[in-house]
């Protein structure tokens, strides 16, 4: 007798499920833009300091990073579902919150509890994939529209946002998250399946404790190095962190049942696309930050009309994501992945060509073509990390995945900024005309921004030479770090293209 090897189809019960799951993750991004948009007016009305400012800003990361691991184990073990549905009734509460806040300090709790409820989503919603759908070529779409589901919330947000701003108070835009979440929770009783792990034990509070120090430690480093340059604090912070996390991860080894399956990682396909996500949002996080200068400090754009010149790269993310496992069906992911990173090498060369008049649509176009490109890795290397991994560990697969973005976006900030920034004041220091006053100066160097609003504030015949040279030489420390984005590609893109040459296309035997 001949048995049935084949997966299960997933059916129309799944696949409206994956439509709530996208419809989750859709709200991490678009709460991240909205609340840059809401930012000076939350800042009129609250008038927070300088130093609550940027933890308002940063908490929601912070809680993210620091609770990813263990959310995403967590899941495995009391339901990814039942997760979910708390993680979003908490997402709800927090928006709420948000929105009516009537202090600094209750917005800054608020975000924080935003942060936390968000680190239940992204792992929570991918390993639920992993177990709705078997079959791998379903699994690939799926993971495909899952990953759309953040670009398009980098859509909406600043779109949605800027229209709700023009006709209500800052407090408007965290509300939306209300609704969404509200009909998550309903809708996932009814569409989406509950797994988890029967033989997973209990949580180890000790690993637990260690992660969450370690990934604070680490992305609070970064961030701090990224404003204020190597300071003794930040750079104890960030060692403390790597010396916690190395010792974090030694425990896993030693635990019959790790908050971290370290053994993963010996899986070469496994840890060759963390390794390579890792590396793409370094570069992905930087570019943002490059191009949004760009377009408004030297080109001199609103910051909505930046956002609406970076929608097209967004669109171009989401339908990429969409397509690629499609590709990827007939195309061994070696060369489709590998190819589409020698394509965003390709447009980071065309930005090395840039100058301080060059048109925004340039950066438009360049953008939209990074979108195009990204798709094969983003959605195709999420596929392979989650399907190599046996579907009780899913969710603490997951967790890495998202914790590679997170990781990497926040290294990405603050290596490649670092490098950007040092070019900019190198240059600009040689370039600043004569006659600038010493605090005028100071600021100038602290950002391209700083220098555009100081030179509004000083006599033309200085102020006019001072912003020609900030846009000069902050083109310049643009130009060479997409050059070093090229060479950090081409490595990665060789890396993967080396480790996956036997991995069939999906679907397929090897």
């Amino acid at each position: 007798m001949t048995i049935d090897t084949t997966p299960p189809k997933a059916g129309r019960r799944e696949w409206a499920g994956l439509a709530v799951l996208a419809l989750a993750v859709m709200m991490i991004s678009f709460d991240m833009f909205v609340l840059l948009l809401a930012l000076p007016g939350l800042t009129a009305d609250l008038q927070p300091s300088a130093v609550e400012q940027l933890w308002i800003l940063d908490i929601y990361g912070f809680m993210v990073g620091g609770f990813l691991i263990t959310m995403g184990t967590l899941g495995d073990r009391i339901g990814r579902r039942k997760l979910l549905m708390i993680g979003a009734g908490c997402f709800a509460a927090a928006s709420l919150l948000s929105a009516f806040a009537t202090s600094p300090e209750l917005l800054i709790a608020a975000r924080a509890l935003l942060g936390i409820a968000g680190s239940t989503l992204a792992p929570s919603t991918l390993a639920l994939i992993s177990t709705m759908f078997r079959d791998p070529k379903q699994m690939g779409v799926a993971i495909g529209v899952w990953a759309s589901g953040f670009t398009i919330g980098a859509v909406l947000g600043p779109v949605v946002g800027g229209i709700m701003l023009s006709y209500f108070w800052w407090g408007s835009v965290f509300l939306l998250g209300v609704p969404i979440m509200a009909a998550v929770i309903v809708l996932c009783m009814f569409l989406v399946p509950e797994y988890r792990n029967a033989g997973a034990g209990r949580l180890d509070l000790a690993s637990v404790l260690m992660s969450l120090t370690a990934m604070l430690g680490l992305v609070y480093a970064l961030k701090e190095m990224t404003r204020h340059g190597w300071q003794p604090g930040p750079i104890a912070v960030g060692v403390a962190g790597i010396v916690i996390g190395a010792a974090f991860v030694m425990r896993q080894g030693k635990l019959a049942e790790p908050l971290l399956e370290i053994a993963l990682f010996r899986i070469r396909s496994f840890s060759a696309m963390v390794a390579g996500l890792l590396l793409y949002a370094i570069i992905g996080a930087s570019s943002v930050l490059f191009v949004t200068q760009f377009l408004q400090s030297v080109a001199g754009l609103t910051a909505f009309q930046a956002a609406l010149y970076l929608v097209p790269g967004m669109l171009a993310g989401t339908l990429s994501t969409t397509v690629s496992p499609l590709l990827g069906r007939r195309i061994r992911p070696a060369p489709l992945i590998g190819g589409s990173l020698l394509g965003v090498a390709a447009v980071f060369v065309w930005f090395t060509q840039l100058g301080p008049g060059s048109s925004p649509m340039v950066l438009a176009v360049g953008f939209a073509l990074l979108g195009l490109l990204e798709g094969p890795l983003l959605s195709l290397g999420t596929n392979l990390v989650v399907s190599a991994t046996p579907p009780e560990k899913a969710g603490s697969s997951s967790s890495l995945v998202q914790m590679a973005n997170e990781v990497g976006a926040a290294l990405g900030v603050a290596i490649m900024g670092s490098i950007g920034a040092a070019v900019y004041v190198g240059r600009l220091a040689s370039s600043a005309p004569a006659g600038l006053p010493d605090d005028a100066a100071a600021t100038a160097r602290e950002s391209v921004a700083g220098a555009v609003a100081v030179a509004s504030e000083l006599p033309p015949a200085v102020g006019d030479p001072l912003l020609v040279a900030a846009r000069a030489a902050f083109t310049d420390g643009f130009t060479v770090y997409s050059a070093v984005s090229v060479a950090v590609l081409v490595v990665a893109a060789a890396a993967i293209i080396t480790v996956l040459r036997h991995v069939p296309p999906t679907g397929r035997q090897a």
